[in-house]
């Protein structure tokens, strides 16, 4: 702008030297004056524009410089937000770290334990073993008590050499050597598998002396697997096809046994009473009377 007015004034210099030179005419001079003036209020209008253009431009700095603090404040929280979150981190992966190494230590006292535990049930299992071994004696000595033929779990595992004329086994099997092989799978619990060696010994052998005892063992096989209505037809059978037997005494106790366990008392009392009448000395005959003595 300031150039501009030294232009103005420099022709307004010419102008005058012009005039008191005494070059120009009276009109000249007007013409001259209006430009001049004409000239003066564009460089004030263009001045108060260059003004207003300032003012405007302050006015943009400053606003540009508030949006600037803003948004460094803006910065300065976001980074302080961020460094808490960090803080934050660093102490939740030590808490977690801390966490992890009790876990470790308590997952190592925890596998010890286990490893305790399992000797101490091992140490078990093999007292249960002996025990169990021992009540199967117990066992033995109450069925020979009972007058029932005792239990062969005892007996040997290694296998027994044949004898001379003794047939293999299956169908060819002797009396003796079927009704061992049934005994052998009732004691072992394969109560399936001697129900139907026992049944084979029967329709081979039904003449033997061992016939009244498979029939009480095919009867105490349904008695084990709660079939109690079988297991009562199976003791019939022995007592009225073997009435002569030593098995009879047996068939009528746990005959009695199975007709309470079928809630059927009258019944009950009747069959243990009938064995207390015809064998009162026996030992199934004390057991009956105990077994009364329990019903209302």
């Amino acid at each position: 702008m300031n150039v501009r007015i030294v232009t103005g004034k420099a022709v307004l210099l010419s102008i005058l030297f012009m005039v008191v030179g005494g070059c120009a005419m009276q009109e000249d001079v007007a013409v001259v004056n209006n430009r001049f003036v004409a000239l003066k209020r564009k460089v004030v209008t263009e001045d108060r524009e260059a003004a207003a253009d300032r003012d405007a431009l302050r006015s943009e700095i400053k606003q540009w410089g508030q949006a600037q603090a803003q948004s460094d404040e803006v910065y300065r929280t976001k980074h302080a937000e961020l460094n808490a979150l960090m803080k934050d981190l660093r102490e939740e992966i030590q808490e977690l770290g801390g966490r992890l190494e009790e876990n470790r230590h308590e997952s190592k006292q925890a596998l010890d334990g286990l490893a305790e535990w399992k000797a101490k049930q091992e140490d078990q299992s093999n007292g249960l073993a002996r025990e169990a071994e021992g009540n199967l004696e117990r066992i033995v000595r109450l069925e020979q008590y009972l007058g029932l033929e005792p239990s062969e779990k005892l007996a040997s595992s290694e296998p027994e050499e044949t004898k001379p004329g003794q047939e293999d086994a299956g169908d060819n099997k002797t009396a003796d050597g079927l009704y061992k092989d049934a005994k052998q799978k009732f004691d072992e619990g394969a109560y399936e598998d001697a129900r139907h060696l026992f049944q084979a010994f029967l329709e081979k052998y039904p003449k033997s002396d061992k016939a009244d005892s498979a029939r009480f063992w095919i009867g105490e096989i349904y008695y084990r697997d709660k079939w109690y209505e079988k297991a009562i037809l199976e003791y019939q059978r022995v007592i009225e096809d073997h009435p002569k037997g030593n098995k009879v005494s047996s068939a009528l106790l746990k005959q009695g046994f199975a007709f309470s366990n079928l809630g059927d008392t009258d019944n009950a009392k009747l069959i243990l009473k009938e064995l207390v009448r015809k064998f009162p000395e026996s030992n199934e005959a004390r057991i009956a009377q105990k077994k009364l003595k329990t019903f209302p």
